[in-house]
């Protein structure tokens, strides 16, 4: 999402392949962060278009595909809360892939990693059911 887009900014502005980079990196040193995972187990496809269609497109696709990681492992994309707010409950993403740093001064999360691994393995083997 363009920066400024949650808070009612249209992102208009800034160029979209700027933007798309810029969060490709975020997601590639989030990876690398991490102790059980390598960058080199991920692919990604990518579609440059205007900011006005960047909601559109990712709620569409969303919806379509359910990915585990904005169902059960929501927390991927989340950035440090900062200073004072460090009480909030450690994502299930953290949880199951610990090693952010900033990740760590979060409250546990009430499930295990086990627990969520579970969830995440059940999740799968429901979808490869369905199809």
């Amino acid at each position: 999402m363009p920066p400024g887009i949650r808070v009612g900014g249209s992102g208009l502005h800034t160029p979209s392949r700027a933007i798309l980079y810029h969060r490709l990196r975020e997601h590639a040193a989030s990876i690398q962060q991490v102790s059980n995972l390598s960058l080199d187990d991920f692919l990604c496809q990518y579609l440059v278009v205007d900011g006005i269609w960047i909601s559109l497109g990712e709620s569409l696709l969303i919806e379509k595909f359910s990915p585990i990681w904005n169902t059960i492992l929501v927390g991927f994309g989340n950035h440090d809360p900062g200073k004072g707010r460090y009480n909030q409950q450690r994502s299930p993403w953290d949880t199951l892939h610990p090693g952010r740093t900033w990740a760590d001064k979060l409250q546990p999360n009430t499930k295990s990693a086990e627990q969520i691994a579970e969830e995440v393995r059940k999740a799968i083997a429901n979808r490869m059911i369905d199809q």
